[in-house]
């Protein structure tokens, strides 16, 4: 059996190796694009953040004269309020301003008789370019009425600490290396799940719908050869080009993380972080493949065997959307789910923590355990005579 299974994989790969536009694209578009898309973004995302915090802002400022040392306090803090377009929150709408700010008519009236001024921040919160502006003025008011609250108890002779029953402290617990991971937690566990998840999505389909499409399947199926070996044969050789894009890949990730300037620079891509995000990724390869072959020997045709592609793509995004509209506190449960496993161990390896052996143990054992599910299924699919007819 393993003679003839060790010979399939052999021809399916050398078939492949024909090919050598699909072949570079299948190996190198994860290792060139994946690394590029996830650093750039960071990169881009972090260069972004920088400008908005170092640049004067300039805020149009609606009643600006009725406060001109709230105006004089802002200037001291980079924000420059200038001349309000008649309508604010038209220009808000349209863009052309990510915040401004309304000073109400009553504004000097309060102020003098010792009453909180209003002070309006008009800003919409949906769009993520109003986020760092609006902060920075948030920030700049709150200190700007601490202090001249401070000011009003002092001149009163009363302690400005009184005010405040309570001193509020904070200890941030996170470690270094998961400040560093925050940012390509979302993004990252979802391009290696779905690199490794399709990795060898070509050349499944292709020895399986392709051939029978082809008309080359029946001939092989009619050999003595059992057709468990010949169908693990076909999974083995698909899943050695996952595996190879995979660590190309990471590779990829590796070098891209070390040519950075930005935040891909702060990622830990040493060899052993790799050595365990590919372990962690190895059950997913197996499990694509045997899927992939699954739903392969289902379909009549190449081109309806790759209509599954638009929904198996989606499935590695359900557990980061889910984790994202719902955080839910780590349990050996989700270490049994897939996708779900991989996007939880990763997240493990990106925040620098520690997997003891008791979860490594469920993981691996449940990954495998669904790949070996599937590649049964892939088996009993083999052995339906109809797979030998085309159309």
């Amino acid at each position: 059996m393993f003679a003839t299974m060790w010979s399939v994989m052999r021809k399916e790969l050398l078939d492949i190796s024909r090919d050598r536009r699909t072949l570079a694209l299948a190996l190198l578009l994860g290792p060139l694009l994946y690394p590029v898309l996830m650093i750039g973004m960071g990169s881009l995302a972090e260069s972004r953040a920088r400008t908005q915090l170092d640049r004067t802002l300039e805020v149009p400022t609606v009643g600006m004269e009725r406060a001109p040392n709230l105006v004089a306090f802002l200037a001291t803090q980079g924000i420059r309020a200038v001349k309000a377009p008649d309508d604010v929150d038209a220009a808000i709408v349209r863009q052309e301003f990510d915040v401004a700010l309304r000073i109400s008519p009553s504004y000097a009236n309060d102020w003098r008789n010792g009453k909180p001024a209003l002070v309006e921040i008009v800003a919409d919160t949906t769009r993520r370019d109003s986020e760092i502006p609006s902060a920075r003025m948030r920030a700049a008011l709150e200190g700007y009425g601490g202090q001249v609250g401070a000011l009003r108890l002092l001149a009163r002779g009363i302690d400005p600490s009184v005010v405040r029953a309570v001193s509020v402290g904070s200890r941030d617990l996170a470690t270094e290396e998961a400040k560093r991971g925050l940012m390509l937690a979302a993004i990252m566990p979802y391009l290696l799940i779905l690199m490794s998840f399709i990795g060898g999505a070509y050349l499944i389909m292709d020895a399986t719908a392709g051939e029978r499409e082809r008309q080359s399947l029946e001939p092989l199926l009619a050999t003595p050869a059992s057709r468990g070996a010949i169908v693990s044969g076909k999974i083995a050789a698909a899943c050695a080009m996952g595996l190879l894009s995979l660590l190309l890949t990471l590779v990829g990730f590796k070098l891209s993380a070390q040519m950075s300037t930005g935040v891909g620079r702060m990622l830990d891509v040493s060899f052993a972080s790799i050595g365990r995000m590919l372990l962690i990724l190895l059950p997913m390869v197996f499990i694509g493949t045997t899927l992939l072959t699954c739903l392969a020997a289902a379909s009549k045709s190449l081109k309806e065997a790759q209509s599954h592609m638009t929904w198996l793509m989606l499935l590695p995004m359900i557990p980061t959307i889910a984790l994202i509209v719902n955080p839910v506190k780590t349990q050996a449960w989700q270490f049994m789910v897939p996708f779900l496993a991989q996007n939880q161990m990763l997240l493990k390896v990106i925040r620098g923590e520690g997997i003891d052996m008791q979860t490594w143990g469920i993981y691996l054992g449940t990954g495998f355990a669904v790949a070996a599910l599937l590649w049964f299924v892939a088996v009993r699919r083999y052995h339906q005579e109809r797979l030998a007819i085309s159309g």
